[in-house]
This record gives structure tokens, C-alpha cells and sequence, in this order.
């Protein structure tokens, strides 16, 4: 598979990456022999990166995923977890909550260093917090040597600049983002001069719009309005109609430009995440991704956002 260097961190990662949260059970219940077996497929075809978070599940994800790893060469696996989130609707981004989440998610993870500490989903916090508490103390876990790098994440884009544009170059490492480089809304890319002049690696996240380009199509609880919904439900029809297959476009889409480092998609079942690295192994097939481009066009980077009001983007419908 393709990797990329991630930013300035150094780390070569693969183009295609494993997001954990379905090892948490949010999309449908998993067992963990299933969510152990996806985990372990990915890693011994080509998938080096794997991101979690202690939110996804309520711990569940991050256990799992502590047992797949548990006699995993650690050299094999760049391993990404988070802090500042917990429960639904549960957030605490304090200095103390931020040292005590990361030995927690150590134990979990059944490591005793993580490659990158990512403050989850910043629109929901005192951006003022981030920059002068929680990014600090991410600091001082880097220089004692029990992490590797720093970075962010969030839905709304505006928060990187918010933070970024506060905080000393270097210290924020990578920014992770979701939903906003897909066949649909590919609003990142705009981005992405200002995030390579900051010397930040890019993550991206959900190419099937965490549902939107699917099939199975978006969840009850997914924020896109029905506009969205029903564009890329158009969308996948016309793909059925055509022989298109919604899935393999929407993750070469993603995985095709060269200035975001690696997109993570998300299944615990190892069949899906082997027709997935098989995706992004294949010649990218660019009339297909145009020709789904085009049906998408009417709602192009129509936008959902979230957060706290001050943090959230202007929504364009």
C-alpha cells in the first residue's frame, strides 16, 4: 500500500488507515473475536495506523483493541488515541483528566507509549483551555518521552486555524478531520496550503461521509440535513445503475490526494476491510469518481457542523 510521511512527525503511515471505533460497538454490537481478527488482517495487509479513543464504546474499543495488540510487535502498528472525551456528552479537558486518560488508555492499550495524543473533538471545549491547559500538558507527556507527537481533532475546520494560529509552531503536530474530504464535501482541500505552511500532517477521516455514500446510507443520528441525505442517496442510486461501486470511489476519492497524509475508515468486520485496502490498492478509476462527482454536484459541499456556537463553521446549504 502507498504511505506517506505524516507531517514533520516522521512517521511513515499507510494511505489507508484503521479507524477503532467500530471496535466500540457504535455502528452495530461486535464480539471481540471479530473485532481481534479485523484488527490483526489489517495489520498483516498493509495497514500500519490505527487511531482510537477511550469516547468510542466507553472504553470498549480501546480494550479490544489492547487485546489485538497484545503480542503485536510494537514496531508494526503506529498506534493514535485521544483525550477529552468520554461519555456522550461528556467532556473534560482539564491538565489532570488529560494525564489520568492517557496511563488509563496505556493500560487498555496494553502499551506503555502512543504514538500520537489528540485533543477529541475540540469544537465541544474552551478553545482557550486547549491552547493554555490541555495542549501544555500534552507537551510535557512528549518530553518526558510517553508519547510520540501531538495533534487535534474536530468537524468543524475553522477550529484548526483557531488553534494553530495560537499556539507555538511545532507544537501541534497533525489535525484529524472528518467528513470534509469525501465525493460530497471535499471543503479540507482549501485548507490544506494553510495546514502544509504550519508544517501539519493531515488525517483524514469517514469517506463514506460516516455514512452519507453507502448503501446502507446514513444513520438516524447523523447530523446532515435532508438535502444531504437525499443527494447522496441519489448518488448511490445512480451508482447502482451503473455498475459503480459506491464504496471502492469513495475511498479512492479520499486516499487519491497527495497533501492528506492518510484517511481512516472504520469496520470491525474483516471482510469489509479487505475489499477496503483491496480499494485502495487498485488503479484509482478517475472517470468513475467524475462521473459521481457530477450527480453530487447540486449539493457539493453542502456542510453540517456541531459544538459549542463560537466553534462551529457557517453552515452553506
Amino acid at each position: 500500500m502507498i504511505t506517506r510521511i505524516l507531517g514533520n512527525t516522521g512517521i511513515k503511515v499507510s494511505a489507508l488507515s484503521f479507524g477503532a471505533s467500530s471496535l466500540g460497538s457504535i455502528f452495530r454490537h461486535i464480539d471481540e473475536s471479530e473485532g481481534i481478527k479485523t484488527v490483526h488482517y489489517c495489520l498483516d495487509n498493509g495497514i500500519n495506523f490505527i487511531d482510537v479513543s477511550p469516547y468510542y464504546g466507553e472504553t470498549k474499543a480501546e480494550i479490544i483493541l489492547g487485546k489485538a495488540l497484545k503480542d503485536i510487535p510494537r514496531d508494526r502498528f503506529v498506534l493514535a488515541s485521544k483525550v477529552g472525551q468520554y461519555k456522550e456528552g461528556e467532556f473534560d479537558f482539564s491538565a489532570k483528566r488529560t494525564l489520568k486518560s492517557f496511563e488509563d488508555s496505556c493500560k487498555r492499550l496494553n502499551v506503555d507509549y502512543i504514538d500520537l495524543l489528540q485533543c477529541h473533538d475540540i469544537e465541544f471545549a474552551d478553545l482557550n483551555q486547549i491552547v493554555d491547559e490541555t495542549l501544555p500538558t500534552l507537551k510535557k507527556l512528549k518530553d518526558s518521552g510517553k508519547i510520540g507527537h501531538v495533534g487535534v481533532t474536530g468537524l468543524p475546520l475553522k477550529v484548526f486555524k483557531s488553534i494553530l494560529d495560537r499556539t507555538e509552531p511545532g507544537l501541534v503536530e497533525t489535525i484529524l478531520s472528518f467528513c470534509h474530504y469525501t465525493l460530497n464535501d471535499n471543503s479540507l482541500e482549501s485548507f490544506l496550503p494553510y495546514l502544509k505552511s504550519k508544517n501539519v500532517g493531515v488525517i483524514n477521516a469517514s469517506p463514506t461521509g460516516m455514512g452519507l455514500l453507502s448503501e446502507r446510507g446514513a444513520p438516524i443520528w447523523h447530523p446532515a440535513s435532508d438535502v444531504i441525505r437525499q443527494g447522496c442517496k441519489t448518488a448511490v442510486n445512480f451508482c447502482k445503475t451503473q455498475g459503480i461501486n459506491i464504496a471502492k470511489v469513495a475511498v479512492q476519492f479520499s486516499i487519491s490526494h497527495p497533501d492528506i497524509t492518510t484517511t481512516l475508515i472504520s469496520s470491525a468486520n474483516p471482510e469489509n476491510m479487505k475489499n477496503n485496502i483491496s480499494y485502495a490498492n487498485s488503479i484509482i478509476d478517475r472517470n468513475q469518481i467524475e462521473a459521481v462527482l457530477s450527480v453530487l454536484k447540486p449539493i457539493q459541499n453542502f456542510n453540517f457542523s456541531r459544538g459549542r456556537l463560537e466553534n462551529q463553521d457557517p453552515i452553506i446549504t
